[in-house]
């Protein structure tokens, strides 16, 4: 769905400029017309006794600025299209268009795992559109190379998202039906330069009510926000890079905080951005020192994962670089029941490695089960999500456009299905760095009782949903079609 009008950049050089078809509200931007309401199912309790601040409480009347906007044009959930007994064992996801003006898509959760669109509420920031920021394509799903750009607090009292085309962040307030109610939109700090910014991934600490903003460009990867009590959000001046001296242009991917909330894990995937071909395909290779060099993270040098100290404040202090284990080391996802163990998804390493951070910040990391890459190197397995158990790893491999499921079984992994579930093809228009036609399948999520897989294919302009089977097999059993080409990020309760 696209929809009507358009966001343009003021004019300056500041990074906290707001949007010139927008108004200021509170320090907050917000578009100038107000979209019409929807009515939507209503849902069972938000969250657990005593997951976090006023736990399963939702926010209070009147706490946000023009609670539930919506976007023009979003269809309306039926009465009765869900009965209301089965709301109560039901759950929802979000996701986000990266439309121009961008948007919050917002779908209630079955019991059976299908999904019904409630509403569109607009972020009061930009997308990126079509237009792929971190390589200069002017359509292309995955704009910029990224995950977890639309998160959940603990409590699922907050969700936030970025808005990579201005770089800033929009906070919402989570309401006990799953309705968003905007509540602020904040620039990051970093200026916009040229087309789009890059703010793609966010994680956050609620012991610091601190959320840590990444770019994929730098020299500025990190900013930081404090988050008060009402989800209003204080951009802050602190301001942390993955570049090294010999590695000023790197791309970094996404941003893991560790369990005990100790240290911040950040990604990469190139270190310096691809260069085009005539044909557009990229070149994935440099002269340096008259010899070809991969440009590809941690292929050879190895500095692809960087470790930064979270401080007592949740400042972030000297990052240590390491070696990520293989080419492009894209994913980080802490296990749950195994305190400082983590899955490793690598974009160009091609497949998933297990890892452990010391109480130093320190990493180990094992050996990569690799994907079947018959069908072209490389794959680029980015996204990856670990059932609640810990013991099955779904990872969306961008390049084939499918899902692969890995087992783990104490310190081994292993393939469990590969492919997981039958390519989902694309409208024909895009390939993936191995040539191969691709329908872009990126960001995934599964819900909190391990029953079902989400997957979204921006090229294909689909959402899918999968019943888990206990062999790691995946089943389609419902999709929602989405804006084509720009929406990433997924999560939900």
């Amino acid at each position: 769905m696209r929809l009507g009008g358009t966001v343009q950049f003021a004019a300056g050089a500041s990074g906290e400029e707001g949007l010139s078809s927008g108004t200021t509200h509170g320090g907050m931007i917000m578009p100038n017309e107000q979209p019409a309401q929807m009515q939507a199912p209503q849902s069972g309790p938000m969250s657990q006794p005593g997951m976090g601040p006023q736990a399963g409480m939702g926010p209070q009347a009147g706490m946000g600025p023009q609670a539930g906007m919506m976007a023009q044009g979003a269809m309306a959930a039926q009465p009765g299209m869900v009965p209301q007994p089965a709301m109560m064992q039901g759950g929802h996801l979000y996701t986000q268009t990266n439309e121009i003006r961008n948007c919050v898509i917002h779908y209630f959760r079955a019991p059976d795992g299908k999904i019904t669109e409630v509403e569109r509420v607009f972020t009061a920031g930009a997308g990126s559109g079509t237009f792929k920021p971190v390589s200069g394509q002017e359509s292309a799903p995955n704009a910029f190379e990224g995950a977890n750009s639309v998160i959940l607090t603990p409590d699922r009292r907050f969700l936030f998202a970025t808005n990579g085309g201005d770089n800033s962040v929009s906070s919402f307030a989570v309401n006990i039906d799953g309705k968003l109610s905007l509540l602020d939109a904040k620039r990051t700090g970093n200026v916009v330069a040229g087309r789009s910014g890059t703010a793609k991934a966010l994680a956050y600490s609620p012991s610091h009510r601190m959320l840590y903003v990444l770019h994929a460009f730098g020299p500025d990867h990190l900013r930081l926000m404090s988050v008060d009590d009402d989800g209003l959000l204080t951009s802050r001046p602190e301001r942390c890079t993955v570049n090294t001296a010999d590695k000023p242009n790197r791309v970094a991917t996404m941003a893991s905080l560790s369990a005990d909330e100790r240290f911040l894990v950040v990604g990469t995937t190139f270190d310096e951005p691809a260069a085009a071909n005539p044909d557009g395909s990229p070149i994935l290779w440099v002269q340096r020192n008259g010899a070809p060099h991969s440009i590809a993270s941690n292929l050879p040098d190895p500095d692809g994962l960087i470790v930064f100290p979270v401080g007592a404040h949740g400042t972030l202090g000297t990052a240590k670089f390491q070696d990520g284990g293989g080419g492009s080391p894209w994913n980080v996802q802490f296990l749950r029941y195994r305190p400082g163990y983590f899955v490793l998804g690598y974009a160009v390493g091609d497949g998933v490695a297990l890892g452990r951070i010391d109480e130093d910040g320190n990493l180990e990391i094992g050996p990569i089960t690799q994907v079947d890459t018959s069908g072209g190197k490389p794959s680029e397995l980015c996204w990856c999500v670990l059932t609640p158990d810990d013991r099955l790893v779904f990872a969306a491999n961008f390049g084939y456009s499918y899902a692969t499921s890995f087992r783990i079984e104490g310190n081994v992994v292993s393939i469990a299905k590969d492919p997981a579930c039958p390519k989902v093809p694309g409208d024909g228009t895009f390939r993936a760095l191995n040539g191969t036609v691709s329908g872009g399948a990126s960001d995934n999520w599964i819900c909190p009782t391990g029953a079902f897989y989400y997957q979204l294919y921006p090229n294909a302009s689909k959402l899918i949903g999968y019943a888990i089977h206990p062999d790691g097999a995946l089943e389609e059993i419902t999709s929602a079609g989405v804006p084509y080409q720009s929406p990433q990020g997924l999560t939900g309760f």
